[in-house]
Order: structure tokens, then sequence, then C-alpha cells
């Protein structure tokens, strides 16, 4: 293999997407003019969407007298889309306002025409991207003078996950549901992704960890496969929780940065020439 190995753990078509774009940015830096990392897809997780009637007629009903909608995640925003094959404003008379953790999900919203309407739909996200997280989202409700009491708010989110934005909105006097729309399958350990693993150096590997959750994953894996080498191995993070989770299962170097692709990209290649 190549002298040093990029790891990028996130769900096949995400991790392709950000795989392009660190790519052309090897190609175009200083790094191309050495000898070109290998950039490896490793899945851990899999996000399979919820596919039922009941569930879509749920949400519908659900958003009838919803004051805010909360979408964890892209991944979130794209199972209930695909369930529910309507327009956002169609689904109660006002127009539901929406919370986002990031720009990815900011994204999302937009290549279903959300916020771009006639009347725009309300998006709240953290404006800092530092904290596109769900403390974030809170901070930024805050700022705006959301007023939570007594208000119907819907959570979009994967089966398990973190509860403590759903706690704090309680705790301020909203009604919150939460409804799970998608699940998350961990990469089967007989997948032939995992030959690769074994066969590189982990010394001169870095990890693209974005999921706290695949993090975790990965450390039971690692005990059976591989736990003293990843000692060796270095991750990086776009969130203190993902990398206080990598330093739980043993990575010997763990990097923090910023939310989004070009922050990811941008440490990357700093790792490159290290």
């Amino acid at each position: 293999m190549s002298t040093k190995t990029i790891i990028v753990t996130r769900p096949s078509g995400q991790a392709r997407q950000l795989i392009e774009v660190l790519t052309q940015a090897i190609e175009m830096s200083d790094v191309a003019k050495r000898s070109l990392p290998e950039i490896l897809s490793l899945p851990l997780l899999t996000i399979v969407p919820k596919n039922d009637d009941q569930l879509a007629d749920h949400i519908s009903n659900a958003l009838k007298d919803a004051d805010l909608a909360i979408f964890v995640s892209p991944n979130a925003i794209e199972s209930v889309m695909r369930l529910l094959e309507r327009d956002w404003q169609d689904f109660s008379k006002k127009i539901i306002p929406i919370g986002v953790m990031g720009g990815s999900s900011l994204l999302a919203l937009k290549n279903h025409g959300i916020g771009e309407e006639s009347t725009p739909t309300t998006i709240f996200k953290p404006s800092d991207n530092e904290h596109w997280d769900s403390e974030g989202l809170w901070q930024e409700l805050n700022s705006q003078r959301w007023d939570c009491a007594g208000k119907k708010v819907i959570i979009f989110k994967g089966d398990g996950g973190r509860d403590w934005l759903a706690d704090t909105l309680a705790k301020a006097g909203a009604k919150v549901e939460a409804i799970s729309t998608y699940t998350r399958v961990p990469l089967d350990i007989d997948s032939p992704a995992w030959q690769l693993i074994h066969e590189m150096d982990f010394s001169k590997s870095l990890w693209v960890l974005t999921s706290s959750e695949a993090v975790r994953y990965l450390g039971k894996v690692a005990k059976d496969q591989f736990a003293q080498s990843l000692q060796n191995a270095s991750a990086l993070c776009p969130h203190h929780n993902i990398a206080d989770a990598a330093e739980e299962i043993g990575f010997g170097e763990v990097f923090t940065t910023e939310s989004g692709d070009e922050a990811l990209v941008r440490a990357s290649l700093a790792w490159l020439t290290i």
C-alpha cells in the first residue's frame, strides 16, 4: 500500500462524496508531488430508512399541529421526505419552522426546496460551525428568543442517539415527541472491507470519524481484531463527543476539527504533510 492511508468511515453514499472532494483537493495540493495516499471507504454503519404506511401516517398527523420540527441529521431529512412524498408546507395550515444541527442538513433541506419557497420556511441552524450540534441549536433557539413553553416539538432521528436536546426542550416546557425514521446497521465483520484494514500500516493511517455510535462499534470490532494497532493510528473528529469516543477505544492520536467537509479536508491535508 501507499505511504499513508486515510479511512473514511461514513455510510457509503456520504463517504463517496467526501472521498471525491478529498481526492480532488489532494491532487491539487503539494501532496500530489509526493506519493499519493490510499483512501479507503469503511462504512461502519449503513443507514436504513424505515418504510411503512403506518409511520408515514403517524408523522403526517404529528405535524398537523407542530410548532417546530427538528431534524438531527441529513439522514433524518431524507428518510422523512421519502416517507411522506409531499411538499413541507402542505403538512399544516401554518408554516412549520425547522431546526437543524449544521450545514449538511441545511443543504439537504434546500435540495427539497425547503427554505426557498415563495414564503420561505424558517430554518434555525447554529451560526457557528464549531457548535453544529444539539447544544448549538439550543443556543440558536435561545438567541432567536424562540419560546418553548407549551409548544409542540417533533424531533426526527434514528434509533438510539442522544436525548439531550429532547430533555432540554421538555425541561423548558415544550411538548416533545421523538420519532425514529431510520436505523443504523453495523458493517458485517465478514465484509471484505475489513481485509484492507488488516493489511495497512496503522502507524501511517488517519481515520475520519463522524459518528460517536460508529466509533463505539469500531471499538467492539477492534477488541477482537486489532485493538493494539489503534494505539499507533490517528483519528480526525469534527466534534468533541466523537473525539472522546475515539480516545476511549484507544486511538493513539486524536485531532478535533470544525464541522463540515471543508474542515475535514483541510485537516486531512495538514495530516498528510506531517
